[in-house]
């Protein structure tokens, strides 16, 4: 039996998003501090990394290729049907469809530690390495978007350079990207001395997310206040396309050999959408797109849906490809 949406919502991580809300809504002046917010914010990323690398230093690279190839078409695949959505039945053009592109082929950092601490939760295991994945998801859709843009330039003969070195600096050095990587490579090569972090990168690790998901409800109620801007098309489609992207994760994960848990946070990865990554490489890249368009959807449409309604029916997707395609 799956929870249903009014169970998971009572459960502590999503209480703390919906206290969140409610706070942003009532227009309290509750807010977590700037500094406090890049704290929990480094914390997290670091502490995904660090536990990607402790599993990927007992199972050695050799053992996450075929996974590692399916996240990588996973991150080809759905910025490319998102445009092709967005171009063909949204009318929007192409600059905000390759922005949009990006966010809905990328990958929320938050969202991955918001399934692993909910498997965890209900005794599900998965992979330790899927930290690996969720790093090797989130550049391939920035570069395909960028791609996707750069090709309107060429048509109108106004092209221009198709990456520049501040945006390839911005893609791949980061601030998440770095954060993940340099925890993979501490949680790799620090072998069993890494165990003495443990207290504060893994037992501490629930209650310092519940802080930030707190943070998270009261900036995804700002953004869901500008509804109206972003059309009714984009409410449309910033609900379903999570949908079709976590379809996808599912059969590849399936298809890849992961476990039900695995592929469940998969699916999840694949449903979610960037709005950290790919919103400042966007901004970078393709500054004619409109950021209230790919920061509302993804942030005050689609990460509330996902965690309210997404978790449990993403469980339900990867078991119904493991059934199908296992």
């Amino acid at each position: 039996m799956y929870p249903t949406m009014i169970e998971t919502l009572l459960e502590p991580l999503p209480m703390f998003f919906v206290l969140g809300l409610i706070a942003g809504f009532l227009k309290s002046d509750l807010k977590l501090p700037e500094a406090i917010y890049d704290i929990l914010s480094t914390y997290l990323l670091l502490s995904i990394g660090l536990k990607g690398g402790t599993q990927l230093a007992k199972i050695g690279f050799g053992g996450i290729i075929i996974p590692a190839l399916g996240t990588l078409a996973v991150g080809i695949i759905t910025p490319l049907i998102a445009f092709a959505i967005i171009r063909s039945i949204g009318k929007l053009g192409r600059a905000d469809s390759a922005a949009l592109a990006a966010h809905y082929g990328s990958v929320s950092a938050v969202t991955f530690a918001v399934i692993q601490s909910y498997l965890d939760a209900r005794g599900i295991t998965y992979e330790g390495y899927m930290a690996v994945l969720l790093m090797l998801l989130e550049i391939p859709a920035i570069i395909v978007a960028i791609v996707l843009a750069r090709l309107g330039d060429a048509q109108t003969n106004n092209s221009k350079p198709l990456f520049s070195s501040e945006m390839l600096h911005e893609v791949f050095l980061n601030r998440g990207v770095y954060l993940l990587v340099g925890g993979l490579f501490v949680g790799t090569f620090a072998g069993k001395q890494i165990a003495i972090l443990q207290p504060v990168f893994k037992d501490a690790f629930p209650g310092l997310l519940a802080f930030f998901l707190l943070e998270m409800g009261i900036v995804a109620s700002r953004r869901l206040s500008e509804f109206r801007s972003a059309g009714k098309f984009l409410v449309v489609f910033a609900l379903t396309m999570p949908l079709i992207s976590a379809s996808i994760g599912a059969v590849i994960g399936a298809v890849c050999g992961l476990s039900l848990g695995g592929t469940a946070v998969l699916t999840t990865m694949a449903a979610s959408a960037s709005y950290i990554a790919a919103t400042a490489a966007m901004r970078i890249a393709v500054p004619e797109a409109n950021p209230t368009y790919y920061v509302t959807t993804a942030l005050g449409i689609t990460f509330p849906f996902n965690i309210a309604i997404g978790l449990a029916l993403y469980v339900q997707m990867a078991e119904i490809a493991h059934q199908i395609l296992r």
